[in-house]
């Protein structure tokens, strides 16, 4: 059972940063994914950015260039730094990990998901 924790969420100005984090505990044999996903209201889940082990990372669109994420691999966790915040980027942002379990099976978990609201 692997478990994820974000923190990070919150209000900020249009044009402002905001950084996520996220922390996977549990039993696994390894990490291969992790990143972040969001979902806005009415909108289904759309992929924000995701890095695997050897620190290739692919980025939804609407973020190329203000987001970046990044990992450390030893210590289980990744980050999403987000700059030039819009209003459009508010969404319930969800950390997420595909790894190999203990019995050689590849599974995916989700975090509880971290609100991000951008506006005055």
């Amino acid at each position: 059972q692997v478990r994820l924790v974000e923190s990070g969420g919150g209000l900020v100005q249009p044009g402002g940063s905001l950084r996520l984090s996220c922390l996977a505990s549990g039993s696994f044999a390894v990490i291969k994914t992790m990143g972040w996903y969001r979902q806005a209201p009415g909108k289904e889940r759309e992929l924000v950015a995701v890095m695997d082990r050897t620190a290739i990372a692919t980025y939804g669109d609407s973020v190329k260039g203000r987001f970046t994420v990044s990992r450390v691999n030893a210590e289980n966790r990744a980050s999403l730094q987000m700059n030039g915040l819009k209003p459009e980027d508010t969404a319930v942002y969800y950390c997420n990990a595909g790894f190999i379990s203990q019995y050689s099976e590849y599974l995916e978990v989700w975090g509880q998901g971290t609100l991000v609201t951008v506006g005055t």
